[in-house]
Formats: C-alpha cells, structure tokens, sequence
C-alpha cells in the first residue's frame, strides 16, 4: 500500500496538470460570428489563448477546450465580428478636437449666431488654443462668404484677438486680420507668391487678403498658431483610443504622424526631429493604454527624391520595439481638395469657374523613383489622391515601383473622390487598395452644390465610384479621415450601401453590398496598413481583437445599420469596452 499511495497521488498531480494545460483562457459560446476569414467565414464559438485566436467552430467543440480557469462568455446569440480597422484616421488630431469649440460640419449657421456661440466658447476657454481663438469643424459653405465672415471677426472685441475657423476637411480655413498680421499675410506676400502658392490664399479685388486659405497657405497659418503640449497630445490620444474602441475599432492607420498639429503637412520638409504625434503613441504605450495598433506612417513631401527617405529612417529608428505601433511606409499628397473655392484638387479637365486643373503636388516624370525607391526599402505608400489627375499619375507612380520589381508590398491611394474610368481595371494588376471615405458619399451640399456645378459632366458620375472599382477587382478599404469626418464605421458602412443625403442619392449605380463592406473595414484594412498576418480576421493564430453588437449586422435592414451600437470591445483577448446599459 506504501508504494502504491505515490502512484495514484503521481497520477491525479498529472491528470491536474493536463487539466491546467488544455484549459484556454477565454471561451465565447452560443454566438453568430462573422470571422471574415474566407476559408471558415462563419463559426458558433471561439476559444482565445494568450491574447490569439485559439480556434473557431461549434459550441460543442469549443466547450471542449474550458478548464476550471477558463473565463466562459454565453454571447446568448449576439453578433460577433473582428475588431474594426480604420485605413486612415488623424486619431491624436481628433482626439484634440473632441474637447474643442466645434460647428460639426453644421452649414448655414448665420454669421450673427457665429459670433455669439464663439463669445461663449471664448468665455468658457473652449475656443482657447494659447491666445488664438480656434473653431473647429467648419463646414465649406462658409468659405463663399470670406468677405462677410472678415466684417463681424475683424472689428470690435475681435480687432486685436486671432481667430480661425478651421475647415472640417483640415485643408482650408478662414483667419482674422489679426491672425493674418501674425503669420505674415498681407498684399505683399500676396503678390510675391510662387505660382504654385498662388491660390492657396484669397484676395479681395484690392489685392488684400479676404483670410480664406487652403493647403500650402493654411499651412502658414497653422504653422503661427501655439503648439499642443505634450500633455495635451498625450491626453488626445487617450481619448481617441477610448474614442475608437467604442466604436469598435482596435487598429489604425495614422497618415501623418510625424506631422504635429501647428506644423505644416501640405508642404512638410521633414528631418529626423520631425517626430509630430508620435512621442504621444509611445507615452500611450509605455503606460499600457494604446489598446490600438497603429501604423504610423511619415509624411514625405511630394517632390521629396529617394535619398530623402534616409531621412524618414531616422525617424523609423526611433520608434521601434514599442507595443502595438508600428512604421510600415510613408504617405505623400498629391492634390488637394476639390470644392469650390477651394479647387486644389488635381484635376484632368478644368474646372468650369476658373479654367484652372487644380494643383498636381507630386512631380510626376519622377515620383515613379520616389515610389519605387520606397518600395525596395519594403515600406507600403499611402497616397492622397482626389482628383481624376492625381488618381491617375499616383497609380503611374506605383506602376513604375511594379515595374521594378514584384514586391509585394501592398501600396494604397486614400480618398478618390474623382477617378476616371480608365483607371479603374489598372488597381488589381498592381495590388493597389483603394481607402475610401464612403461616409461621404452622399448627395449634400458639399457634392452636388460645390462639387456638381464646377466639373465636367462626364466626370461627377464617378464621384467615390466604389462599384465600379469593385466591379473591376479592386480591393477595397474602409476609411474615415477622422476628425474630418466620424471615425463611425457603422455610418460609413449605411452609407456605401445607400448612398443617399438630403439632397437626393449621389450616384445610384455606386453602391456597394454590405459584405464587402464588413471585409473593407475588417481583412482589407488590415492589408491595407500592412498587418494582415496578425490581425483582421478571427482566424488561428491572430490577435483576438473582436466586438460584440447590438444586433446581427448580417440580416438587419439598411437603415438600421447606421445605428449599431457596439456593446463590448475586446484588443487582444482583453475587454477594453463595455457599453452602459
């Protein structure tokens, strides 16, 4: 008996210790889950170790894997879905504006209303940026009557305090005379200008500035307004983390992160000390709260030449080994915007006011050397591109690194508000993705009053042509440009499958189902801010980064998606939002 007690005591230690092994740390039954992995799209339970997928499969098959330690979830047949992936957000410079004086994109707002609301955002510090009175969110609309604007905000309590009233799209703006005096705008400057700059300021008919402003000369302006803290960047990108895992979004890619706010971005001559944003990411990390990944990409200038991308690597250098951020390329402008007055936007046929094509920002004989050069490093390019030109010589541009050589690595364009029909069949052949901002397509002021009137008919039916892209094999990506517009991906996603706005549907023909939209936001983002081998899909072996909705998103009606609420988040088998009830 001595000899045999050891025995079953040496058996039960073994068959206890197997138990504590096989047991997973987290297990989900009784759920509709939407994986989007292609191989198994669909699944009832899943089993999560170590912060990774463990398996997807039946109820049945995953209670299998709980132990005594296992943490046990009844979803009670709640929709389950990877964590949502946004391919181009200003997260920190949103984050910022969540706490500022802010007209949400709202039009029509009369000048004497204005006034009043930024005297209550003035007296209660909302408006205060340093000793510049900053409002945030301003819809376009309101560039038309820069004269009216300068004839309340340039007398009285306003005559000596700067003033800006800063776009919604972030690249136009309306300053004050007084902040005019500090950044060095007048008649002078004026009509000194390169040619380049030459509308990126407006002017009265004396030749005076009227305060508008747009890219290059927003960039002035920026550039003379007081800077964030490191403090207050640190603060924003907490709250836009907070911010975005409401929503549901666990990853991101953030175009402009070595760009801080006040710097210029248009016109960016970057050194290695241009490290904007991301110092706030690493403070975020460091304290264990950037429940996000992030890939930072560095903004080079559109001109910039191969060696400049030296540079950049500095930069890269600096910001290795930190959790959940990565560097895995660069993003270039190559146009700007295209509402009137605006117009910066690269555009093949003129604009019908002005005669003009825009502004091309990228050389195009050599920014095929620029994207080829930055290919052989293995770093992705990310390019703005919103009109038809600059849709155009930005897929020259990658055309030219495919050329060189098959890398693999997948290069994106972001916007694509105009693109010419022959460009649609050149994306799949060169792996290109294409980051839509879908919210925006909507028949609204801004694209059928500003956009409509002022470009070729044969060029407005492909305005954000996703169906016709989709149509010729492009992969598409979901995208929200936020603070310009809600990071919301449940907005977008109603919207890519309407189309509709208060004046009416903006291209019928357009839409887009909402299973491509799942995948946009879901496996192509992920691809498309170059982290698809570890996340954007409930597959084995990825991070599990999943939501848990309101509703089952797969069978609701179409309105009713834009409603969605996320009720919980989880970043790496970890709760990281849980909705109040």
């Amino acid at each position: 008996m001595r000899r045999f007690t050891p025995t079953l005591l040496s058996v039960a230690l073994a068959f206890a210790s197997m138990d504590s092994m096989a047991a997973v740390d987290l297990v989900l039954l009784n759920g509709k889950l939407y994986t989007a992995d292609p191989a198994h799209p669909s699944a009832q339970a899943m089993a999560v170790q170590d912060g990774k997928v463990l398996k997807v499969g039946t109820d049945a098959q995953i209670k299998a894997l709980a132990g005594s330690t296992t943490q046990v979830i009844d979803l009670g047949g709640k929709r389950v879905m990877p964590g949502m992936i946004d391919s181009h957000s200003h997260a920190i410079f949103g984050g910022l504006e969540l706490s500022a004086a802010s007209l949400a994109d709202e039009e029509n707002v009369p000048t004497a209303e204005l006034e009043k609301r930024l005297r209550a955002w003035r007296d209660d510090g909302t408006a205060r940026q340093g000793d510049v009175l900053t409002v945030v969110g301003v819809s376009s609309t309101y560039w038309a009557k820069a004269e009216e604007l300068g004839a309340t905000f340039n007398h009285g309590d306003w005559a000596k305090v700067p003033v800006v009233f800063i776009g919604s799209d972030h690249h136009t703006a309306w300053a004050n005379q007084a902040m005019l005096d500090r950044a060095g705008i007048d008649a002078r400057l004026l009509a000194t200008l390169p040619a380049a700059e030459r509308d990126t300021l407006g002017k009265k008919q004396d030749g005076t500035p009227n305060g508008f402003a747009v890219d290059a000369g927003w960039d002035r302006i920026s550039a003379a307004m007081p800077s964030p803290s490191a403090d207050a960047l640190l603060h924003a990108a907490d709250a836009a983390v907070k911010y975005n895992n409401a929503f549901g979004i666990t990853a991101w890619m953030d175009p402009a992160a070595n760009a801080a706010p006040g710097e210029s971005v248009f016109s960016l001559q970057p050194t290695e000390k241009s490290i904007g944003v991301l110092p706030a990411y690493k403070a975020l990390a460091e304290k264990g709260q950037l429940n996000a990944h992030v890939a930072a990409l560095l903004v080079a200038n559109p001109k910039s030449l191969p060696a400049d991308l030296d540079t950049l690597d500095k930069v890269r250098q600096q910001f290795q080994g930190i959790p959940n951020l990565t560097l895995p390329g660069i993003k270039i402008f190559a146009d700007g915007v295209v509402e009137y007055p605006a117009q910066s936007a690269a555009m093949l046929e003129p604009y019908s006011n002005s005669h003009k094509t825009g502004e091309l920002l990228i050389d195009p004989t050599h920014f095929g050397e620029l994207v080829s050069a930055a290919d052989a490093r293995g770093w992705l390019v990310h390019i703005h591109a919103i009109g038809d030109r600059a849709v155009r010589e930005s897929l020259n541009g990658i055309a030219q690194a495919r050329k060189d050589r098959q890398s693999g690595v997948t290069h994106s364009i972001t916007h694509l508000q105009l693109v010419n029909p022959t460009e649609f069949a050149r994306f799949k052949p060169l792996n290109v993705i294409a980051s839509m901002q879908l919210l925006w397509a909507s028949g609204d002021e801004y694209t059928l009053d500003m956009v409509k009137p002022y470009v070729s008919p044969h060029v407005f039916p492909y305005q954000y042509p996703a169906h016709s892209l989709l149509s010729h094999g492009a992969t598409i990506a979901g995208a929200s440009d936020w603070s310009v517009s809600s990071p919301n991906p449940w907005l977008a996603i109603h919207q890519a499958i309407t189309r509709e706005g208060p004046k009416g549907v903006l291209n019928p023909k357009e839409r887009i189902d909402r299973q491509t939209m799942f995948q946009a936001y879901t496996l192509n983002a992920a691809r498309t801010i170059g982290l698809d081998k570890q996340i954007g899909s409930l597959t084995p072996g990825k991070q599990a980064d999943f939501i848990v909705l309101d509703r089952d998103v797969l069978t609701v009606a179409d309105n009713d998606l834009a409603d969605t609420r996320v009720l919980q988040t989880w970043f790496g088998g970890r709760e990281v939002y849980k909705a109040e009830h």
